[in-house]
């Protein structure tokens, strides 16, 4: 019996809505939920510490770190803001040891200098590194690109909210007139074109903005034996304030002076993206959601659904270079493009949690 697809009885037609209805809900539901729910409110900032961080922050005297440019830094390179014009400052979390995959990112997602006009600068920013060799060898590539910012520290995990505070710093101090400041780490893939784009689109006052993938109401872990204990007495609350993950964000100037500012009254040992909530909490700052960061999460490629998104994780090797090429393509992606391209993004995405569907590969999904 041949089934006419135009003949379908009205009880048939709504089966076929509901089921695609359904099927959009579960797929992107949650993000436009979470992207809903997550928007700050406008602050009224009625705390006095509230308002004594920000009046400090407003003052905030940036000849400390120059006159002391020798106690903070092995390497600061401060002259490379000076004169410009910056837009969008891209700080790069890097380790000492992997100069090779700084070269990568300069030879892909981060080989910008401007987009629509706009100046886009990135830096790399690290720790020191206890050999000598590599210390030597951090040394002579900074001399070449004149591109790295390294603390006074040893670099390592322990160490990483140092590494935090001492961007801000550098930010405030030798970039202040950068408009807005992306923070990201070494093993992402970043869209800096479609991050000025939205920058560009904002309607608000580009103040007070910290945006990224929001965490709402993670629990502090109360447990001794964990590396990431955080025991009552030094946070008894039973939140975390929403922060956003540390892989990716965007801030205003102004949130950088106010998140350093605020990091000087902030003791809890926490992870450094938690650290930058409760800087941001104490400082007034709420965080803005956007689904378009990914978080901690790899998305599977797909030409127009990169085009889209800010950000995906975990980036290889092969993976930057192909996707980097394909994204120069020169072509621009249709509505109805970004739409399949987002479905195939999140479909694939999804699969890639089980064993048998992961293949691994980006070139099927093109």
């Amino acid at each position: 019996m041949q089934l006419s697809f135009c003949r379908l009885h009205t009880h048939q037609w709504c089966f076929l809505l509901f089921n695609i209805i359904l099927f959009h809900a579960l797929l992107f539901g949650a993000d436009f939920v979470e992207e809903y729910l997550l928007q700050p409110y406008p602050g009224t900032y009625n705390d006095g510490k509230v308002l004594e961080i920000r009046e400090r922050a407003r003052k905030l005297d940036l000849n400390v770190a120059k006159d002391n440019i020798s106690k903070y830094y092995t390497i600061s390179n401060p002259n490379v803001c000076s004169g410009r014009d910056i837009f969008l400052l891209s700080m790069i979390f890097s380790t000492p040891e992997n100069g090779t995959r700084r070269e990568e990112i300069r030879k892909t997602w981060a080989n910008f200098t401007e987009v629509k006009g706009f100046t886009v600068h990135t830096l790399f920013v690290l720790g020191s590194s206890q050999s000598g060799t590599i210390q030597a060898e951090v040394m002579e590539e900074s001399t070449r690109h004149s591109d790295i910012i390294q603390g006074k520290f040893i670099d390592s995990a322990s160490n990483l909210t140092l590494t935090m505070v001492l961007t801000m710093q550098w930010t405030v101090t030798f970039c202040p007139y950068a408009r807005f400041i992306l923070k990201t780490d070494e093993t992402m893939f970043v869209n800096y074109a479609a991050v000025v784009e939205y920058l560009l689109s904002l309607r608000r006052h580009p103040e007070d903005l910290y945006i990224g993938r929001v965490i709402h109401q993670e629990m502090p872990n109360r447990d001794p034996h964990s590396s990431d204990f955080v025991p009552i007495s030094q946070y008894p609350d039973k939140y975390f304030p929403d922060y956003c993950t540390g892989s990716a964000f965007v801030i205003s100037q102004d949130v950088a002076r106010k998140i350093f500012v605020a990091s000087a009254e902030v003791k809890v040992p926490v992870p450094t993206d938690v650290f930058i909530g409760l800087c941001a909490k104490k400082a007034g700052v709420t965080p803005t959601h956007s689904f378009r960061f990914s978080g901690e999460k790899h998305i599977r490629y797909n030409n127009c659904c990169y085009k889209f998104i800010f950000t995906s994780s975990e980036m290889t090797t092969e993976e930057l270079f192909l996707i980097w090429k394909d994204l120069n393509d020169g072509k621009s992606c249709t509505l109805l493009e970004t739409y399949y391209g987002l479905v195939a993004c999140k479909v694939l995405t999804y699969l890639d949690k089980f064993a048998f569907f992961n293949t691994g590969s980006i070139k099927e999904t093109n």
